[in-house]
Order: C-alpha cells, then sequence, then structure tokens
C-alpha cells in the first residue's frame, strides 16, 4: 500500500473510532438509596404527633440485601452498616451503583430486575436527648422502592423512635 492512501485509511479511521464510542449504548448504571429518621415521641402515642421531634445524633444499624437479576447478571449484593443521624434526625445509605440492573421490575429492554430487603434498628439510647432516650419504635424494613427516578432507586424505610421515661411524660401537654 502506498503511503498516501495509508496514511488516508489511518487518518480516517482515527476520526471515525469516537463516534463508534458514542454509537454504543452504555450500561445502565443504578444508583441505591436507603433513607429514614428518627424521632422522639414526647406523648408515647406510636405515631409522630405536633409535640414530636426529630433527633440528631442517634446510631442506626442498617441491613440490607439486593438479588440483582437480569439476562447477564444473577448476583446477591449484601451489606451492614451503621449510620448516625443528621441535624433534621435522618439518616441516609448510598450504594454507589449496581451494573447493569434498573429499579423496577418487568423492564421491556432486558428484563431486570431488583429484589430487596433493608432493615434498620436502634442501637443503644439517644444521646442526643437525655429526657428522650426509651426506644420505643425500635426497628423497621421495606423490600420496596418508594421511588425511582433516573436510574436512583430509594428505599425509605419507616421512622425510628425514642420516648421519654414513663416519669417525664407531660400529661398535660399530651392531652392538647
Amino acid at each position: 500500500m502506498d503511503p498516501i492512501g495509508f496514511f488516508l485509511l489511518l487518518t480516517s479511521l482515527l476520526f471515525s473510532y469516537p463516534f463508534v464510542l458514542i454509537a454504543q449504548s452504555p450500561t445502565t448504571t443504578t444508583t441505591i438509596s436507603v433513607v429514614g429518621f428518627v424521632y422522639c415521641d414526647t406523648c408515647s402515642t406510636g405515631t409522630f404527633s405536633k409535640h414530636s421531634y426529630f433527633l440528631p445524633g442517634v446510631e442506626v444499624h442498617i441491613d440490607c440485601r439486593f438479588r440483582a437479576t437480569s439476562p447477564k447478571t444473577n448476583e446477591q449484593i449484601s451489606f451492614s452498616v451503621n449510620r448516625t443521624t443528621d441535624r433534621e434526625g435522618a439518616y441516609k445509605l448510598d450504594v454507589a451503583s449496581v451494573d447493569g440492573i434498573n429499579c423496577e421490575s418487568g423492564v421491556e429492554d432486558d428484563n431486570s430486575q431488583i429484589v430487596s430487603l433493608c432493615e434498620a434498628s436502634l442501637i443503644g439510647t439517644s444521646s442526643s436527648s437525655y429526657s428522650c432516650n426509651v426506644p420505643f419504635l425500635k426497628s423497621t424494613r421495606s423490600s420496596e422502592v418508594s421511588k425511582e427516578e433516573n436510574n436512583l432507586c430509594i428505599y425509605s424505610l419507616g421512622a425510628l423512635s425514642y420516648k421519654p421515661p414513663e416519669d417525664m411524660i407531660n400529661t398535660t401537654l399530651c392531652s392538647n
């Protein structure tokens, strides 16, 4: 092959290669978030009321298992971590990515799904409030994606709570 023909072939390959990369379909990457919150159930009603408040600085233990299945994958991801609630009483765990998996089941293009279970539980007592330090709603679990948007799966766990010791419950406040 003559040098000019070789040069033209090489140049055309170099300039067309980036377009081949762009044309390839990207791998689906899913980010998983597990979220929840901890509050003080001031009146020991078992629900969040107008007298309840969120507790910062509470230690929460999170266990999650995800079984990801698709035509290309059959994996299980398990993890167990501790998180501390922020100043609004919320805790969050982000799992960076799960390649090739979509949040919802039965997706038409690859029929992939995530079968999962996440649980959260209180660890010890609430150090953020000496007047609200008796564990009340001690654990919660979820196996459903509560929100899915742009390959972000959010697992929203139910509330965890503490209550005051029986002798510190303000019955006057709670009767209103």
